[in-house]
């Protein structure tokens, strides 16, 4: 194993997906990529979460600009950066897609090489799966890359 792609979205278990996810590709001595999806803008107006790794908030970005998609990317690469800080690793790479979570995640994966893909599944039921799907579970069934999941439930519900 050479290279890991870690997934990170801004849910509060991200900083364990992180974690896990640098503590297997040392372990391996593989390189860490850790990569963010930019989303539909509205998604991003009804955060409401605690600091991740350092980051904060998307105070300073105006969702009404109208180039919102370069200022999500933006907020995005300061994440991304906070959690490489937070790794404490500065060859740690940062990936920024945009559109649809599974497919951009599994686009990068088999882009850049990758020898498997860590992300947290948050474990939806019911009417949210049906509406919204499950990206842990589009990219199980979609990828050719081994799959390194991270059950993210109990650490939600802390």
């Amino acid at each position: 194993m050479k290279k890991i792609l870690i997934a990170l979205d801004y849910n509060p278990s991200a900083q364990k997906i992180a974690e896990t996810g640098y503590a297997l590709a040392k372990s391996m001595n593989a390189r860490v990529i850790l990569l963010h999806v930019v989303s539909d803008a509205a998604y991003y107006s009804s955060l409401n979460y605690s600091p991740i790794m350092g980051f904060d908030s998307f105070s300073n970005l105006d969702i009404l600009q109208t180039d919102i998609v370069e200022e999500l990317k933006k907020g995005a690469q300061e994440y991304l950066d906070k959690s490489k800080q937070h790794l404490g690793d500065e060859t740690i790479q940062t990936v920024i897609k945009d559109g649809d979570f599974g497919k951009s995640i599994l686009d990068a994966a088999t882009e850049m090489n990758v020898d498997i893909i860590v992300m947290g599944t948050h474990s939806q039921r019911g009417l949210d799966k049906i509406l919204m799907g499950s990206v842990a579970e589009k990219v199980l069934h979609h990828s050719s890359i081994p799959l390194f999941i991270i059950p993210t439930k109990n650490l939600e519900e802390k």
